[in-house]
Order: C-alpha cells, then structure tokens, then sequence
C-alpha cells in the first residue's frame, strides 16, 4: 500500500492526468518533501522570498523548515521517491506503486505538427500488461 498525502502543503510534486489508449486510463502521481539530512525533523524546500513570501520558483538549493540547513537540489531530488496511483490505458489495470522520481528524456508525437518532439517525462510500466506509461512534464505551449 503506498502511502498517500494528507495535504498538499507536504508534497514537492502532485499531478493528476488522463491517459491515451485503448482505454480510459488515468495517473495521479505525488513525491513528498524530503526530510533534512542534519536535523531529520523538518522537510526541505524551496527558500522563501522575504519580500513576496512566497517561494523562489528557480532556486538551485533546498532549505529545512526546521534549522535552516541548505542543500543543492540534485542531490535532494535524486533520493526521491514518487507514489502512482493509475488505470492502465492499454489493459484498464488499476493499480498503485512507488518508483524513483527520475525523469528520463522521452520522443514523443507532437499531434499538431506530427514531428517527434523530446520532452522529460517520469515512466513506469503497468504490473499488469507491462506497458511502459510516460507522465511528461508540462510543456509551453
């Protein structure tokens, strides 16, 4: 059983997203903060602008709600681990599992220009039919 959010305000990633295929398919995947490698108390996160308040979209470091420990991104990011929760668009399988949270670059159809266009996109495959399920990460339009 995995283990799912109580709020969102615990989470570094929520998506939820429809599928193509044969059949009605549907992913909702989440990866929760990650706890401060000093303190083992607080959650890391992004820094807080004290102007705004609110946080720094771009930042490149972490930092401990806890004791103010900072750390660089990539490293926090690579230890991750994201929870899904998914209908299978091929077989209608449905299904929850936990995989790394390491996105992989992807070729992907562009359905308006029908060129392949490389995108970033978390994959993981259905424990039923072993169709590989990509969730891409939203691109500008």
């Amino acid at each position: 059983m995995v283990e799912k959010p109580k709020s969102m305000s615990e989470l570094t990633y929520y998506t939820f997203r429809s599928l193509k295929g044969k059949k009605d398919g549907k992913a909702k995947v989440w990866v929760f903060k990650a706890t401060c490698s000093k303190c083992k108390k607080g959650k890391m996160s992004k820094p807080v602008d004290p102007k705004t308040g609110k946080p720094k979209t771009r930042a490149k470091e972490l930092v401990c709600e806890n004791c103010g420990f900072t750390e660089d991104k990539n490293i926090i990011e690579d230890q991750l681990i994201a929870g899904i929760e998914y209908t299978c668009p091929e077989c209608g399988h449905q299904a929850e599992k936990e995989v790394p949270f390491k996105r992989k670059k992807v070729q992907l159809l562009d359905p308006k220009t029908g060129k392949k266009k490389s995108a970033d996109a978390l994959v993981f495959e259905c424990d039923n039919c072993g169709f590989s399920i990509k969730i891409t990460k939203k691109m500008k339009q």
